[in-house]
C-alpha cells in the first residue's frame, strides 16, 4: 500500500514531470561552469617562476588557458566592483556629510593611475601572501577593479539622488523600510545605468589587462597566465604574429562574453524602465529567452522564498523609510560643521606629511614644477577628447539607445570596440606614426580616444534607452521633431546619464594617457609631451618622489576639473533634469 503523497509533493512532482530538455542543457551548462572555474582557480594558487617578459611562453596552444584566467580576474574584479559601488554610492546619496567627503574622494580616486595603484597594491598583497602567487593575483584583481569601480559609482550614485518622485512618495506612503526601499525602488531605478556602466568598466578593465598581468616588483618581473601577459610579451619582442593571435582572442573573449553576459543583462534590465506604456520594441536576448523556457530559476526562486522573507524582516533593523522628500544639501548643522573640520583636518594632516616627505629628497618641492607644466599638455588633450568624443558619439548613442531594433545590432560592434584593449594595437599605431611621420603629441589625443571615449557612447545609449515611451509617443503625436524634439525631450533626457559619461571618460582619458603617451614596440619607443608619459616613466624607473609628485598633480587636475564643471552639471541634473 503506497503512502499518499502531500500537495507539496505533488506539486514538485509535476514540476519535475514538465522538465524538457532546456532544463537538461540548463544544468549541464551550470556543471561545466563551475568545473571551469574550479580548475581555473586551482591555477591561482600553483607556484611559478618569475620570468621575465622575454621568456613568457607564447604558444598560442596556450591562449585558451590565458583567456580563461583573464576572464576569472575580470569577473572578480567586477563583482568587487559591484560590492564597492552599492555601499559607496548609498553611503554618499543617504549622508550629507558622508557625501562631502565621499563624492570629492571619488573623484580623487578615478584620477589616480592604475599605475600608481598597482604599485602599492602589489607590495601589499606580496607581504600578505608571501609563499605563493596569490597575493599577485590579488593585485591584478585590484588593480582591473580601480578601472573598473568609479564609472559603476558615479552612475548609481546619481540614480540614487534622482529616483523619480513618485517611487519616492510611493516608498514613504507604504511604509516600507530602508532596505525594501533600497531592494525595491532604488536598486530597479538605477538598474539600467547600472548595467550599461558596469558593460563600460568591463571594457576599461580589458584596457589595462596587460598591466595588471605583467607586474613588476623590486626590478624582478611576474607575467601571470593571462591574454594580457601574452600580448605584452609579444609587443616586446615586437612578433606582430602574436600580437594578432592576442587579438583575434581578445574578440573571441569580447563577443561571447557580450553574447553569453551582458546581452541577456541588457534584455533583462528592461524590466524596470520607468514608463506607462509597453514600448512597441523590447530587447531581447536569445540566451535570456531559453533561459526563461527553463524550470530551473523560478525553482530557485522559491527555495530562497524563505531566506528573502528572513531577510526582509532582518531589514527592519535599518528602520523606516521617513526621511524628508526633499533634502537640503546646503542647510548646515552643527554636527556637519564638526564633521567637516575633522575631515579636513585629516586632510590637511596628509598633505603635510607629503609635502615633508617630498622636500626632504634632493629636488625639493620643486619636483612639481615640471608636472604641472606636462599636465597642461595633457589637459588640453583630454578637453579636445571629451568635445569632440560628445559630438561625434551622442547623436549616435541616442539614435542606437532609441531603437531596440539598432540596439540589437550595433551593441556587439559598440561592445567590441569599447571593450577591445586599444593598447594592442598600439604596436600597429607606433607603425603608423613612424610611416606618415605624425607626431604622437597629436596621435597621443586617438589613442587615448579609443580607451575613453566609450563612456560617453554607453551612457548616451543608457540615457536614451531609460526615456520613457510615453513621452516619446506624446512628442510624435505632437509632431514634435527637429532641434525642438532635441531640446524638448532628448538632451533633457540623456542629460543625467551624459554627465557620468562626461566625468568618467574625462577621468578616464587621464588614466589612458599613461599609456598613450608612450607607446613601445620592439626597440622603438614614441614618447609625447604630457604628465601621462611623466607618470609612465618614473614608474618604470622607480623614482618615488617623481610618482607621488606625478600623481598628486593628476589628482589636483581631475578634480579641479570636476569641481568647477562636472560637479555643477551634476548639480543641474540632480534638480531640473530628474524625472
Amino acid at each position: 500500500m503506497s503512502t499518499p503523497r502531500t500537495p507539496l509533493a505533488q506539486r514538485v512532482s509535476g514540476r519535475l514531470a514538465r522538465f524538457s530538455w532546456v532544463d537538461a542543457v540548463v544544468a549541464a551548462g551550470l556543471i561545466v561552469l563551475l568545473y571551469v572555474v574550479i580548475r581555473l582557480g586551482q591555477g591561482t594558487t600553483v607556484s611559478f617562476v618569475p620570468t621575465r617578459v622575454g621568456s613568457f611562453d607564447t604558444d598560442p596552444a596556450r591562449l585558451p588557458y590565458y583567456a580563461g584566467r583573464s576572464l576569472l580576474r575580470m569577473f572578480a574584479a567586477l563583482a568587487v566592483s559591484m560590492l564597492f559601488t552599492l555601499v559607496w554610492a548609498y553611503a554618499a546619496a543617504h549622508s550629507r556629510r558622508l557625501e562631502r567627503v565621499l563624492i570629492p574622494a571619488l573623484d580623487i580616486l578615478q584620477s589616480v593611475p592604475v599605475l600608481a595603484f598597482l604599485t602599492v597594491a602589489v607590495s601589499a598583497f606580496i607581504a600578505l601572501f608571501p609563499q605563493g602567487p596569490l597575493g599577485l593575483e590579488l593585485a591584478a584583481v585590484f588593480a582591473i577593479f580601480t578601472s573598473q569601480a568609479w564609472n559603476m559609482t558615479f552612475a548609481f550614485y546619481h540614480s540614487l539622488v534622482t529616483v523619480p518622485r513618485e517611487l519616492d512618495e510611493l516608498s514613504r506612503s507604504m511604509g516600507f523600510t530602508r532596505w525594501m526601499r533600497f531592494w525595491k525602488v532604488e536598486l530597479p531605478s538605477g538598474a539600467i545605468p547600472l548595467v550599461w556602466n558596469a558593460m563600460m568598466s568591463f571594457g576599461g578593465g580589458w584596457f589595462f589587462l596587460v598591466a595588471s598581468e605583467l607586474i613588476s616588483v623590486s626590478g624582478t618581473e611576474y607575467a601571470l597566465p593571462g591574454v594580457g601577459s601574452y600580448a605584452g610579451a609579444a609587443i616586446a619582442a615586437g612578433d606582430l604574429t602574436n600580437v594578432g593571435w592576442a587579438i583575434l582572442t581578445m574578440a573571441v573573449l569580447v563577443i561571447g562574453v557580450n553574447f553569453l553576459f551582458w546581452r541577456p543583462l541588457v534584455a533583462w534590465a528592461e524590466r524596470f524602465k520607468v514608463e506607462q506604456s509597453e514600448a512597441a520594441q523590447v530587447q531581447r536576448s536569445l540566451v535570456l529567452d531559453f533561459l526563461r523556457r527553463a524550470h530551473w530559476p523560478r525553482l530557485l526562486g522559491r527555495a530562497l522564498l524563505p531566506l528573502r522573507e528572513a531577510t526582509a524582516r532582518g531589514g527592519r533593523v535599518f528602520g523606516l523609510d521617513d526621511r524628508p522628500l526633499q533634502v537640503d544639501r546646503r542647510r548646515r548643522r552643527a554636527g556637519d560643521i564638526a564633521f567637516g573640520v575633522v575631515a579636513l583636518a585629516l586632510i590637511a594632516w596628509g598633505l603635510f606629511d607629503l609635502v615633508g616627505y617630498l622636500a626632504g629628497q634632493p629636488a625639493g618641492l620643486a619636483v612639481f614644477a615640471e608636472p604641472l607644466l606636462l599636465g597642461l599638455a595633457t589637459l588640453a588633450r583630454v578637453i579636445v577628447l571629451v568635445v569632440v568624443a560628445t559630438l561625434v558619439w551622442v547623436p549616435i548613442g541616442v539614435r542606437i539607445g532609441l531603437s531596440p531594433r539598432l540596439t540589437r545590432i550595433a551593441q556587439p560592434v559598440v561592445q567590441v570596440l569599447a571593450s577591445f584593449p586599444a593598447n594592442f594595437l598600439f604596436p600597429l599605431a607606433t607603425w603608423f606614426f613612424l610611416r606618415t611621420g605624425l607626431s604622437i603629441d597629436l596621435g597621443g589625443i586617438v589613442l587615448m580616444a579609443l580607451g575613453a571615449q566609450w563612456y560617453i557612447l554607453f551612457n548616451a545609449i543608457a540615457g536614451a534607452m531609460a526615456i520613457p515611451t510615453d513621452l516619446r509617443e506624446a512628442m510624435d503625436n505632437l509632431g514634435v521633431s527637429g532641434w525642438q524634439r532635441w531640446k524638448r525631450l532628448i538632451i533633457p533626457g540623456i542629460f543625467p546619464a551624459y554627465v557620468t559619461g562626461a566625468i568618467t571618460a574625462s577621468g578616464g582619458a587621464w588614466n589612458a594617457s599613461i599609456v598613450a603617451e608612450i607607446v613601445t614596440f620592439g626597440p622603438t619607443t614614441l614618447t609625447a609631451t604630457g604628465l601621462g608619459a611623466y607618470i609612465a616613466h618614473a614608474t618604470s624607473t622607480g623614482n618615488t618622489p617623481q610618482l607621488l609628485a606625478g600623481v598628486t598633480v593628476m589628482s589636483l587636475y581631475v578634480v579641479t576639473l570636476n569641481r568647477l564643471l562636472w560637479r555643477r552639471l551634476y548639480r543641474l541634473a540632480e534638480h531640473r533634469y530628474a524625472l
